[in-house]
């Protein structure tokens, strides 16, 4: 498998993990799932991310599951969540992916860095421990993890650190970061790839200020694929109309403590994985949120019917 690049566009669907009811991985959903993404026009995967429910994940179980999709996964590229608060437990699970045929790591900062000098500390500490000619994704969710990361800091980071191939941009107002980062990089600073999550909620925009592409969820993978050629064409109308049929549901999906849930039912309803369980500490979806999201799913399909 092919190392990840400041090049690499398209879309990284940000995997799931599936389990059954009493809360086991459930495996053969595992390989139907990773099958799904790439049926419907993922490029490649991210595993063991936050909506992958990672935390939850003992490490034995984490080295089984990118196991499992890197070799499901044959030539596409798979890139693995590997956060954690210390820099050891970094260390080995990057080493144990990378031996397996990973394309790359995914970090994110731990809420403890405060100041710009150690938030560009941390990744040199993380280039160290993963070793020279890892891929590093670096992971800018400052909702989740509540460290801000400016512009210019991911530009010393880039110049920095040769490794760091990749932004995960999820700040949140945070377009203004993408036109930043990309007036710097015409003005010379190291160009790095990057890939939008936020579940999708400003795709079309994101694209515009220059994306190369999405990593992030949703129960239609298909939508981030198509959103992403149309706008990678050109054809940016085509792209906001597409993407505002998905809007409802894209948009259902952003309830915080629901919206894996709501996802998970999507896929279970699609074929993609058998169970809709999310591990404990989480909850399903009550009725009437069941009874919501199957109503978006049949207009959005008399939308798109419409469409056509």
């Amino acid at each position: 498998m092919a190392l990840l690049t400041a090049d690499a566009k398209g879309v990284f669907v940000i995997s799931v993990t599936p389990f059954d009811e009493a809360g086991a991985i459930d495996t053969r959903s595992l390989d139907s799932v990773t099958d799904f993404y790439f049926d419907k026009g993922a490029d490649g995967l991210t595993i063991l991310g936050m909506m992958g429910e990672a935390p939850k994940l003992t490490q034995a179980e984490s080295r089984a599951v990118a196991a499992q999709v890197i070799k499901r996964a044959g030539d596409k590229p798979v890139v693995v969540g590997v956060s954690a608060p210390g820099l050891a437990a970094i260390g080995e699970l990057s080493a144990a992916v990378m031996d397996m045929g990973a394309a790359g790591v995914m970090v994110a900062p731990p809420s403890s860095l405060k100041t710009d000098a150690q938030i560009v500390a941390y990744y040199h500490q993380v280039a160290s421990v993963v070793g020279p000619g890892v891929p590093i994704v670096l992971q800018d969710f400052p909702l989740a993890t509540g460290v801000h990361i400016a512009p210019s800091v991911i530009g010393q980071i880039a110049s920095d650190l040769e490794q760091v191939v990749m932004l995960k941009h999820e700040d949140w107002p945070g377009l203004e970061k993408i036109s930043a980062l990309r007036r710097a990089e015409q003005a010379g600073q190291r160009r790095l790839s990057i890939l939008c999550g936020n579940g999708a909620l400003f795709l079309p925009e994101e694209m515009g200020r220059g994306a190369d592409g999405a990593m992030t969820g949703f129960g239609y993978p298909e939508m981030l694929a198509q959103v992403v050629a149309l706008a990678g064409a050109g054809e940016m109308t085509r792209a906001q109309d597409l993407f505002d049929i998905y809007l409802p549901l894209v948009r259902y999906e952003q309830q915080p403590g629901a919206g894996l849930a709501v996802r998970k039912h999507v896929l279970a309803r699609r074929g993609a994985i058998a169970c809709s369980a999310v591990r404990a500490p989480g909850a399903g979806l009550s009725t009437s949120a069941l009874s919501e999201v199957e109503r978006l799913m049949e207009r959005q399909d008399q939308r798109l019917a419409a469409l056509a």
